[in-house]
């Protein structure tokens, strides 16, 4: 029995093909504007500070239809099972991950919209973002079978 292509059903249920494409957003954004921000800082460039806030901007929004589509993946390719093991591993770290993207962009906003300096705290929950996203990414392979049986 061959798939048909066209099938609306089949190209949005398929097993969790959006959010295998859809991830790539956030992570992409807002590990290009933590780059961008450390270079900013080091170097006084504005334009490189206008990046990264873009970037985290980006990224913040493109994180809801991420986590969406990590929810129907879960619900239709994962057939709904019970949130354990790596599957409890993954969702832990995307919701802690998506918060800290969040909470860089807020950081970043609040400082533009009060005319205020970065505060230096940023740096460090920036980078503990990129290493969270990193490790969900990672945990994330496994379910997909691209880090092995899955």
């Amino acid at each position: 029995m061959s798939v048909n292509p066209f099938d609306i059903k089949t190209v949005l249920l398929a097993k969790h093909a959006q959010h295998v494409v859809l991830i790539h957003f956030p992570i992409a954004l807002f590990v290009a504007g933590v780059a961008f921000d450390l270079i900013a800082r080091r170097t006084k460039r504005r334009g490189l500070a206008e990046a990264a806030y873009y970037n985290f901007l980006l990224a913040s929004i493109s994180t809801v239809p991420a986590v969406a589509t990590g929810i129907l993946a879960w619900r239709f390719a994962l057939e709904g099972q019970r949130v354990k093991g790596i599957l409890l591993e993954h969702v832990i770290l995307a919701n802690i991950a998506t918060v800290l993207i969040w909470l860089v962009w807020w950081i970043h906003f609040r400082a533009r919209r009060g005319g205020r300096e970065l505060p230096v705290l940023r740096l460090p929950i920036e980078l503990m973002g990129v290493a969270i996203i990193g490790l969900t990414g990672h945990l994330g392979g496994f379910l997909s079978g691209v880090n092995g049986p899955g």
